[in-house]
Order: C-alpha cells, then sequence, then structure tokens
C-alpha cells in the first residue's frame, strides 16, 4: 500500500513540477535578499492582485495550447472589454450587469475567432493576429482614444474590496477559476477531449470527437476569461484604458509554456500553468523593486519565454525517448 502511495506521487502533476516550486522558492529568497519588502504580506497580496489580469488569460491559453491552437488577441480583448464594461456602467447600468455583458461580448468576439479558423481555415495564429489588431481598434473607437473613467463606487470596489480584510475579489475570482479550469480539465470528459485534440486531430476525429465543437469551446472559453481580466481591471484602475493590458498574450503563452504545456499540443495542466504565472509575475515585480528600467525588464521577459521555449523543447526531446524506450521493450 505505502509503495503504491509513492509511486503515484513519483507520477503526479506536483512531482513533475517540482522543479518550478523550488525555482519559485529560490526567486523569492534572492529577491528578498536583495529588498527586503519584498517577502511582506503586502507585496505578496499585491503580486496576486498583478496575477488576476494575467491569470484569466493564462488559463485559457493554456487550454489552447494544450489543443494545439492560440490566441493572440487577448490583451486586445482585455482592453476592449474594460472599455466597454467602463461605458456601460457610466450609462447607468448595474455593475454585475455590466461585468457580465462585457464578458458575454468577449464570448462572441472568441466564437467569432473559432469561425475563422473553423470554417475559412485560417490558422490559429493569423486568425486572432488580425482579430488582436481589429479588437484593439473597436477599444480605442469606443472611447475616441480617451479613457474613460468609473464614478460607479459599487463597481469599483468590486476591483479594490478585500473579503475578511486582506483578499481582494479579483484574487478569489482568479482562485476559484484555476480550482474550476483545473478539475475541468484534468477530471472530464471535455478536458480528456482537448488532451486528444492536440495529441492528434485525425485520432479525435476517429474516436468520435467534434475538432469544430471543441474549437468554439475554447476560443469562447478564451475570450469570455480575457474579457472578465479587463472588466475587472477597469473595476481595480476606476478607469477603462483602451492601451491597457498591451502583450497581455504574450505574458500569458509564457506563463503556461513556463509551466509545461508543448506548443506541439497534448500536453499541460492548470497546476503547471499557476506554477510558471507565480514565477513570471514575481520575477517582474521584483525587478521593478530592485529599479530595472522598463527596457531591461522586457529583454529579461524574453529571455523567459526562450527559457520556457527551451525547456519545451528538451521535454518533448525526453518523451520521445521515452517513447522510443517503450516501443523497443514490446518487441
Amino acid at each position: 500500500m505505502q509503495g503504491n502511495l509513492i509511486t503515484r506521487f513519483k507520477k503526479s502533476d506536483f512531482m513533475e513540477k517540482i522543479s518550478l516550486v523550488i525555482a519559485l522558492v529560490v526567486m523569492v529568497v534572492l529577491f528578498s535578499i536583495f529588498n527586503p519588502n519584498y517577502a511582506t504580506s503586502q507585496n505578496l497580496t499585491n503580486i496576486l492582485v498583478a496575477c488576476s489580469l494575467m491569470g484569466f488569460v493564462a488559463i485559457a491559453e493554456t487550454y489552447l495550447i494544450i489543443a494545439n491552437q492560440i490566441d493572440l488577441s487577448a490583451g486586445s480583448m482585455a482592453a476592449f472589454s474594460s472599455v466597454l464594461s467602463a461605458l456601460l456602467v457610466k450609462a447607468g447600468f448595474a455593475p454585475w450587469i455590466a461585468l457580465i455583458l462585457a464578458v458575454l461580448a468577449g464570448c462572441l468576439i472568441g466564437a467569432m475567432n473559432a469561425a475563422s479558423i473553423n470554417h475559412l481555415k485560417l490558422q490559429p495564429f493569423i486568425a486572432t493576429l488580425a482579430s488582436m489588431s481589429i479588437v484593439r481598434g473597436f477599444a480605442y473607437i469606443l472611447c475616441s482614444g480617451k479613457a474613460v473613467g468609473i464614478s460607479n463606487a459599487a463597481y469599483n470596489r468590486i476591483g479594490s474590496f478585500r473579503i475578511l480584510g486582506f483578499l481582494p475579489i479579483p484574487v478569489l475570482i482568479l482562485v476559484l477559476a484555476y480550482i474550476i479550469f483545473g478539475t475541468v480539465l484534468a477530471k472530464t470528459y471535455f478536458g480528456r477531449s482537448i488532451y486528444v485534440l492536440g495529441g492528434n486531430a485525425y485520432a479525435a476525429k476517429l474516436a468520435g470527437l467534434n475538432p469544430t465543437k471543441i474549437i468554439y469551446k475554447l476560443y469562447i472559453i478564451s475570450g469570455g476569461m480575457a474579457a472578465l481580466a479587463g472588466a475587472l481591471l477597469a473595476a481595480r484602475m476606476n478607469s477603462g484604458q483602451p492601451s491597457s493590458a498591451d502583450g497581455l498574450e504574450f505574458d500569458a503563452v509564457t506563463a503556461a509554456v513556463l509551466g509545461g504545456a508543448a506548443f506541439t499540443g497534448g500536453t499541460g495542466t492548470i497546476l503547471g500553468t499557476l506554477l510558471g504565472m507565480l514565477i513570471l509575475q514575481g520575477f517582474n515585480t521584483g525587478l521593478l523593486m530592485l529599479g530595472v528600467q522598463t527596457f531591461w525588464q522586457q529583454v529579461a521577459k524574453g529571455a523567459l519565454l526562450v527559457i520556457a521555449l527551451t525547456f519545451d523543447y528538451l521535454r518533448k526531446q525526453s518523451r520521445i525517448k521515452k517513447e522510443l524506450e517503450e516501443s523497443k521493450a514490446l518487441r
């Protein structure tokens, strides 16, 4: 019994991600040495609040990357949603109604992305790259290029209110999202379908799956999550800004790949993405607290993406080697 438990633990997702856990701990220790304020509860809470923008998009990008898809329009969708929700609140809509309508708008745009991929047969990279430009443009058109202030105290409290005095609402929603989407990916038929689609689309069809339907669901989720992130960002900043969330999709992709999602599809977990997100955001915050100039921060983020892709390549080579060894053992 004990031996079986040890074997299951070794094969568990946490064991596979132990290197990320170690990297996260080492990063916190190093930044705390250079700046004692880094490991304070206030700063760690600030890191989690900052994660609430990237985190929702990172969940959706993980689903997409596992299915061998990608969405480059997420940052633009978040900006569009922040402006739309601000305008809706300004027009007199109740805060939660404005939030829901903004998310529904994101789902609609996600469905349009899926339609261009499924029916126009555009590559996901190209389809969402075009959408990135179009949606960002509409964000500027909606507000004539100016930030839209939010004077509704109830809506602003969504971004600033802390439950029990320490847990911000956006962080609570993010935690719930990771639990729900992590469970769906790991424990449900839909989650298994995503892995099968990403591993081999032809095999997915033979297995009776409908790739078109799955892709629609994935991009609707992606649009909705990006829109939710943008609406919560508007509540935090007390305004909707068309220039916000620039490059958000690349941070989210970096977090997902750093956490183990493979661009070849069929591999990745929400736990890995969570760890990748914490490392990336903690790294960015640490550089900021050390006074590193903005353009050097961009260099560092790019280097992190290269490292993540390098790990992705090494993991792929390791899987291929293991599969070859297993095939030889069966002969």
